[in-house]
């Protein structure tokens, strides 16, 4: 607490100069040393400067004038006052506190580190996005958490090629029992257990961000307890569990992207995306004023398959010749056919 020099009192027009018991003892305290730390300096410093001088006319029943400030005074109360920050650095500060601890809490969840590294981007880049809820948000280091726990959670990173191989576990022995008993729990018994005994949240809050009820949430944290004590018993302590936890996430090498690298990157994939739908969206417009233009303007009913006719003969095919007709056909051939000579060009 800032303990500020002691006043004494004032003197009453008509009492002599001196001074009561109770001016004498703040007086003697006054005089005490005081050791003091910097914060205390600095508040005695700010209430040592000048204050503003009141003037008193002698003449009686006169009003002493208002207080006027000080150039000094309000330089100072200006130099005091903090600057409020740019979006950028509030979404800079934001992310230099929380991504290096998500991504470690990430790791505990999917067991991939490239996984993990990518859920936290994505998380800070959707926060960039919606910057402007997240800002007013109660809790956005919560919201920013919620999302990459999401992320690294999906079940849709399996079909993914790059993600079909496990990656190679950590060196330490107990440390890959331990994430291989995490990786065999379901994603909610996994998540509650690392926001309760992990992160250190309480069950409300726990159930909360995983979207339970509080009987819901204490019964997979008792479960994932009894998962993890019957494989490794020595973890049968809560104290014990989470601070392996914290020995696990801490020994993998695990390095967040620099705060401008992620905003960047949010900003080119809003654009992208956004170029995305407009593309779409022009393709859906063209397609339908092309079948607009070309759809028939009245009604052209189909037509009916054909039926077949009855009593009519059916079509005879031209037999074998009989001896005539070869003797007729030779002699036809032998013959020349008479006709007119015929013409030929001639030049004049």
């Amino acid at each position: 607490m800032t303990q500020r020099p002691a006043t004494p009192p004032p003197v009453r027009a008509g009492e002599s100069g001196r001074t009561s018991p109770r001016g004498r003892k703040r007086e003697a305290y006054a005089k005490q040393p005081v050791s003091l730390t910097k914060a205390d300096k600095v508040t005695n410093t700010q209430e040592a400067a000048p204050r503003p001088q009141v003037t008193v006319c002698p003449t009686k029943g006169s009003r002493p004038h208002p207080p006027t400030a000080s150039p000094t005074t309000s330089a100072t109360t200006s130099a005091s006052a903090p600057s409020p920050l740019t979006p950028a650095q509030a979404f800079d500060a934001l992310y230099a506190f929380c991504a290096p601890a998500l991504v470690r809490q990430a790791y505990l969840l999917c067991g991939r580190r490239e996984l993990a590294r990518e859920s936290v981007e994505r998380a800070f880049q959707l926060a960039w996005q919606r910057w402007p809820e997240v800002a007013v948000d109660r809790d956005p280091a919560g919201w920013v958490r919620a999302t990459a726990y999401e992320y690294a959670l999906s079940p849709w990173h399996r079909f993914r090629p790059c993600f079909r191989h496990p990656e190679p576990p950590p060196p330490d022995a107990s440390d890959r029992a331990l994430l291989d008993v995490l990786l065999t729990l379901p994603a909610p018994y996994r998540r509650t257990l690392l926001l309760y005994d992990g992160v250190g949240l309480d069950l409300p809050e726990t159930a909360a961000e995983t979207e339970a009820s509080t009987p819901a949430a204490a019964n997979r944290l008792l479960h994932a307890r009894e998962a993890i004590a019957a494989r490794l018993p020595e973890l049968a302590n809560p104290a014990e569990l989470h601070r392996r936890l914290t020995e696990v996430a801490s020994a993998g090498r695990l390095r967040a992207a620099k705060p401008p690298t992620v905003r960047v990157g949010g900003e080119r994939r809003a654009c992208f995306w956004t170029r995305a739908a407009i593309a779409f969206t022009v393709a859906i417009i063209g397609a339908t004023a092309l079948t607009v233009c070309t759809a028939p303007t009245r009604y052209e009913p189909p037509v009916p398959p054909g039926e077949k006719v009855q009593g009519v003969p059916p079509r005879a095919a031209p037999g074998p010749l009989s001896n005539a007709e070869l003797n007729l056909r030779a002699k036809l051939r032998a013959q020349t056919a008479p006709g007119p000579e015929r013409l030929l060009p001639q030049a004049r």
